[in-house]
Order: structure tokens, then sequence, then C-alpha cells
């Protein structure tokens, strides 16, 4: 008798052993080799509207904070004080008026970060003022939102963040059609998950949960709930239920299409994950932006962006309905992630689980973040060669709510 090819191919993948996402010393690892060495996705532009503006944000195990400058351009630097190492901004958020000063011994920087004023400073006439600022930190912006990278070589951003969207898409125009840049916030939602980051990374990347714990999603997007084999698919435009008038929670019209989303585009949904932290979700008439900050092994904060046409926010529009729909995924996603959580310390999970065929792009994203951790070279930037080679032992993958691994 003679054994078929596909019978003698195991369904079940391995996944990471539970203590990937318990160890405090591999998230230590992960801090270093990815979230301080990769772009990684910080703050709204039209947040920071005005010069003297600031948000500071957790990368890694450092506080970076992002201003914008009397000339109107933004900047990023590491919120230290050169003098003593002080926290420089401790909000998380606020306005200064022409200076960012520390509290502790009044040492002053302007918002290009040069020194510029410090108690007895001119009786010091040998301090380099430039030598002596506010260490920067790479910048780059894109899709309207300020990028960074605490790298000393950073990778290719056109590589490694763009070209996301292209391998998702097909080319950067295709995203570059939701004009993202020139859309208004209309909506932004915090949720503090009780999960380690892969978790919730992992769920974003497979849709085998989505008729279990999705149904208001599965009613505008059916395909969701279709077999294996469109479930590896759906982040490529999974078409609208011929019942839905919107990307609504109840299928209720939403807002005019955006004015560059082509025919093709319409009443489909699309979603790119940019690694390590970024999902971005793509539908006719808005766009849908997470970030995640990792602060803890067993703590990922998750900030989410609605974006729609300015008109629509201008003219107060009820932007509820179609918030809700996926702050319900939201909300569905991160109550399993938090179910899964304290199972990562059990003992049945000591070697970890398994992942069906629908699941094997979470099998591409473990194989990345076990190359990125293998290769100390990757610390600091250890610049493109290394993250090539640990994206090509992950292969070219697809996912399902929320783009590509």
């Amino acid at each position: 008798m003679t054994t078929s090819p596909a019978s003698t191919t195991p369904s079940l993948i391995a996944t990471l052993p539970g203590h990937f996402y318990t160890d405090p010393g591999i998230f230590r690892q992960e801090q270093e080799r990815i979230f301080e060495s990769l772009w990684y996705c910080a703050v709204r532009g039209s947040d920071l509207d005005r010069p003297g503006a600031y948000r500071t944000v957790q990368a890694g195990r450092e506080s970076v904070l992002v201003t914008r400058t009397r000339t109107g351009e933004l900047r990023a630097f590491l919120n230290i004080c050169r003098h003593r190492g002080a926290r420089l901004c401790t909000e998380p958020a606020g306005q200064v008026r022409r200076s960012l000063q520390c509290p502790y011994h009044a040492w002053t920087y302007d918002l290009d970060g040069r020194l510029i004023a410090a108690p007895n400073l001119v009786q010091m006439p040998d301090i380099d003022r430039t030598e002596y600022g506010l260490v920067r930190v790479a910048l780059r912006e894109w899709l309207g939102y300020a990028w960074i990278c605490l790298a000393d070589e950073p990778p290719s951003f056109e590589e490694t963040v763009i070209g996301a969207a292209v391998e998702r898409l097909g080319s950067a125009e295709a995203i570059g059609r939701y004009e993202t840049e020139g859309l208004a916030l209309g909506r932004r939602i915090s949720y503090d998950v009780a999960a380690n980051w892969k978790l919730i990374v992992e769920n974003f990347m497979e849709c085998y949960h989505c008729a279990t714990i999705h149904p208001e999603l599965t009613d505008v997007l059916p395909e969701f709930a279709d077999g294996l084999a469109a479930q590896c698919y759906v982040g490529h435009g999974a078409e609208f239920s011929k019942e839905a008038q919107g990307f609504t929670v109840d299928g209720s019209a939403g807002f005019g299409r955006l004015p560059g989303v082509d025919d093709d585009q319409d009443r489909r949904y699309y979603a790119v994950t940019v690694k390590p932290q970024v999902f971005v979700n793509l539908v006719p008439d808005h766009v849908i932006v997470h970030r995640m900050f990792p602060l803890a092994v067993d703590r990922t904060v998750v900030e989410c962006d609605w974006l729609y046409a300015p008109g629509v926010v201008a003219s107060g529009a009820d932007l509820d309905k179609s918030v809700e729909l996926f702050h319900r995924v939201n909300t569905q996603d991160f109550e399993a992630c938090e179910r899964t959580q304290p199972a990562m310390a059990s003992r049945a999970y000591r070697k970890g689980g398994v992942l069906v065929p629908a699941e094997r792009h979470i099998g591409a994203f473990h194989s990345w973040v076990t190359g990125r951790l293998s290769h100390p070279a990757a610390d600091g930037g250890g610049g493109q060669t290394k993250l090539t080679s640990a994206r090509s032992r992950s292969g070219s993958s697809t996912n399902s709510h929320s783009g590509t691994a």
C-alpha cells in the first residue's frame, strides 16, 4: 500500500515553550534585541500639533521623548538629562514653551536637544553644549506616525516597515491610497492587557478563533468564519457580506469611501502587521492602527486609533457604531490573551502547545523571534544582514485579521 505524501505531513506544529511568555530574562533579551533594535511606532504626529508639544514612549527599557521643534520638525531623544541622569519629562504628554528643563538641577535644552542653560554654566566655558545635549534617537514619519529606532545603525525602514505593507498588499501605493497621514483621529482607546506581547501578536496573526469569539466581525466578514484555507488569507481583502452596508457593529452604513480608495478596495478589509508592534487595519471609510507597548513579561499596553476623513470628524458625526465593531474585537481578543497567560506557567505547557495548519504563520513568527534572540549582534542595531537572516528563517507567511507575520 502506498502512503500519500499528504498523510505523512504532520498537521500539528509545535509552539514555543511556556517559559518564553513568563521568563523575565527572555523578556529582557526581547527588549534589547527586538524593541531596542527595530523601528518602533511611537506617536501620531498630529498629537504634537505645535512647537513644544511632547509625548514620552517606553521602547524596550528606554523612555523616549518625542517633541516638535520651533520650525515644525519632529525630534526624538532619550528622556534622560545628561547631567545626573534624571528623567527629563515625567508626564506621558505635555507642552513646554521654548525649552525642556530637568526638574532636578535645571539643566535646560532647546527643542533640538542642544544644552542651552544650566546653573553656573557661564563659569564652565569648556563645556561643549552640543556634545552634552540630549541623546538623539532616529526618527522617520510614515502613515502620519513617528517611528523611532534606538539602534546605532537602524535597519532599512523601506525594507522592514514599508516592506511589510508591500508584502501584504502588493505595493506601497495600495496602502498610500488610504492617505492615512492626512486622516483625523476620531477615537483612541488604550487597553492594559495582562498578557505577554507575543500572545497578542499571535492572536492577531490567525483567524482560527474568529468564528468562536468574534460574532459581530464574522457577520460583516463571513469569510472569517469559513474553513481553514480561507482563514489563512482573509487579511488579503475579505469581502463584506452582502447584507453589510458598512464596517460597523450592526452592519449599518458607515461613512463615504476615502477619496483615494479605488473600486478594487471598496467593501473589503485589508490588514498589515509590522513587526514587532503595529497592526494596521484598512476598510473603505476608515483606518484602525494598533500600537503595542510591552511593559513587562506579562503586561502589554495597546493603544488603538480610529482614523477618519477630517470632514467626518469635524462634522461631529456619530462614530460609535463604527468604533464599536473593532472595540469589541479588541476586547474579545485581549480577554482571550489574558485567559491564556496564566497557563504559560503551567507544567502542562512546559514544552509548549501545538498549532493547526491555519496557524502556520504563528510558527513563522516564533522562528523570527528566536532568530532575533539567538544573534547578540542584533543588539543595538546589528545592521540589515542579521535582520535579513532572521526574516529568511521565518519565511514568507500570511495571517488573518491583522496582517502578515
